[in-house]
């Protein structure tokens, strides 16, 4: 017996599609995950059989067998609790095949089988427009994946809600697109005077989405003139890889100075002297 489902392993803001297998075999009892996966997707078989166990569904005593493929890609993140689930689910015929098939799904599951928002809805949802699949995740993290629009985005609060939607119990209804914080005051490069050629600079860096960077002494006028161009690159996707409240922060890009006495490691998404975790993006360092 085999069953899949599909999810995404992420590379950097690229969310790649990968299949989920899952089969039962006879032999003596085990639960493996293969596919390059890491201790967060190894530990995905103790959340979800603690969870089928919350759910009164018992595993048969054979041996589980569950790949993520392509083998040869990092599989990184507890968001591949939920699909693991989903497959294992269908494989036991507790829900159909064909719609398992149909979903591509990420989250991570508690032990009592409520779902965990996880980061990277936006992108993950992308990808299942771009495959013609429905996208399932926790329901905290519904509104962001909304805001793609060409795909369905289900997002049930636990495995339960999950399991009356694949069986037509209790169909849940598509989540809509979260908030929009609109930031009051924008800066805009046409308030910077002279500064031509850095102005011409800033603009083909904005446009084409290229890194930036300044290497002279940053005074007042082109200082203004690069935190003008910040609002323009898009760190839309970086953003939301650090939210999983399911709410949409900003729609203007932010942006935060790297400062004359940041290291080499810190503008390249390293860890500052004092432990904050800091991101590169488009040439802009996000604290």
């Amino acid at each position: 017996m085999s069953a899949r489902s599909y999810t995404v392993a992420f590379e950097g803001v690229d969310a790649h599609l990968v299949e989920v297998q899952c089969a039962i075999t006879p032999g003596m009892p085990a639960f493996s995950i293969v596919g390059l996966p890491d201790k967060a997707v190894s530990e995905a078989r103790e959340r979800i059989r603690a969870a089928m166990n919350a759910l009164a569904i018992a595993l048969p005593s054979k041996r589980i067998t569950v790949n993520l493929s392509p083998a040869d890609l990092p599989k990184e993140g507890s968001h591949f609790d939920l699909p693991i689930a989903i497959a294992l689910l269908a494989v036991l015929d507790i829900i159909p095949k064909d719609a398992a098939e149909a979903t591509l799904a990420l989250g991570e599951l508690s032990l009592d089988g409520t779902l965990i928002p996880v980061t990277g809805a936006l992108p993950a949802a992308m990808t299942a427009a771009r495959e013609n699949r429905r996208l399932l995740c926790p329901a905290a993290s519904g509104p962001e994946a909304a805001w793609v629009g060409a795909t369905e985005v289900i997002a049930p609060r636990g495995l339960t809600e999950a399991l009356r939607h694949f069986t037509g119990q209790n169909p849940i209804a598509p989540s809509q697109p979260g908030e929009v914080i609109k930031e009051d005051s924008l800066k805009d490069l046409r308030d910077v005077k002279s500064q031509y050629r850095a102005k011409r600079a800033l603009e083909i860096a904005a446009a084409g989405r290229h890194h930036l960077l300044t290497l002279c002494l940053i005074n007042t006028t082109n200082h203004n003139a690069i935190s003008q161009t910040g609002k323009a690159i898009s760190t839309f996707n970086v953003i939301l890889l650090k939210n999983s409240e399911g709410r949409i922060l900003l729609k203007n890009s932010p942006l935060i100075e790297a400062e004359v006495t940041d290291s080499i490691s810190i503008l390249n998404g390293g860890l500052s002297d004092d432990g904050t975790e800091t991101r590169s993006a488009g040439g802009f360092v996000l604290r």
